[in-house]
């Protein structure tokens, strides 16, 4: 079949691989536009439009609908992943055959633009992929295909988009052969809706109130988008990387236990992995408390 795929961020680029690779036919690349980056400020193609130019396809990068449209012409199957920009019915339309999306959640499940990290941030122990048709309601269309992983409790949002982009390419070219074959999706059912909320800045903040199990969650859910963070000294420090301890300690108490360092939460304490702090590269925390010269009484908050 003749396909389209809408996608920008790298993991969309396993799948482009396999539909590479495929009987299938990429007519077209549609992504976003360079866009600023880095501390100069310079504009970057996204990764999925480096991709798209190193396999020399047809690349587009619209600000309008109307080059949407041209982008499209001929097409039999259109595939969003991750695009970043919600397409009109006018275009989910234009392909012969449907309109599909790559959704990194198990569907009615985490509906909506931050999948991976809340499922981690709630505590799932299961989650996946779904290939569904697009209409237009927030991730509400007829499921071709959904593929499980089962999450490890320490797995971090970086870590389960990895895994997750390298089990898309399976569901895809299995939602391609059913289509090919005339096999209709099926309805999404209505339990366990839940909805996926776009993330904020202020999200990422960590509260040292909480048990360990959900400070750790929580950061690792946001670990690089928004990025969980906290306070020290009127400062902003990213905190990654996170192990519950048998130590206990104040909410956001810090202490210094064999040159590790150890954070209080509501419940038993945190070992944090790495820190960044403004204007500097992520380091291991041990590093960063050569530099720190933690006091007592001090504290996270």
């Amino acid at each position: 079949m003749r396909i389209a795929v809408a996608a920008t961020p790298d993991v969309a680029i396993p799948s482009l691989e396999a539909l590479l690779s495929s009987s299938h036919e990429i007519v077209s690349i549609v992504t976003q536009p360079d866009k600023p980056s880095g501390r100069g400020l310079d504009l970057a193609a996204s990764p999925v439009a480096r991709w798209a130019e190193s396999k020399e396809l047809a690349l587009f990068k619209p600000t309008t609908d109307p080059e949407i449209i041209e982008a499209l012409a001929q097409v039999e199957v259109l595939i969003t992943i991750g695009y970043g920009k919600i397409l009109s019915q006018q275009i989910l339309d234009i392909p012969s055959r449907c309109s599909l999306n790559l959704h990194f959640s198990l569907l009615p499940r985490w509906r909506g633009a931050a999948p991976v990290q809340r499922a981690i941030e709630a505590g799932d122990s299961l989650t996946g992929v779904t290939v569904f048709e697009l209409d237009q309601g927030m991730d509400t269309g007829p499921i071709y295909t959904m593929k499980k992983f089962a999450l490890d409790s320490d797995i971090s949002s970086d870590e389960l988009f990895s895994e997750l982009a390298l089990i898309g390419p399976e569901a895809l070219l299995e939602s391609l052969d059913f289509i090919e074959r005339g096999i209709k999706p099926s309805p999404q059912g209505n339990s366990e809706i839940t909805r996926a909320m776009k993330l904020t800045s202020e999200q990422g903040r960590v509260d040292w109130t909480l048990p360990a199990e959900k400070v750790s969650a929580h950061i690792r859910a946001f670990t690089s988008n928004p990025g969980a963070w906290t306070e020290f000294r009127g400062q902003k420090l990213r905190v990654q990387s996170p192990t519950i301890s048998s130590h206990e300690l104040v909410p956001g108490e810090l202490q210094v236990i064999d040159k590790d360092l150890f954070v209080g939460t509501g419940s038993q304490s945190i070992h944090l992995g790495f820190i960044t702090s403004p204007g500097k590269a992520r380091m291991e925390s041990k590093s960063w408390l050569n530099g720190a010269r933690i006091l007592d009484g001090e504290f996270f908050g």
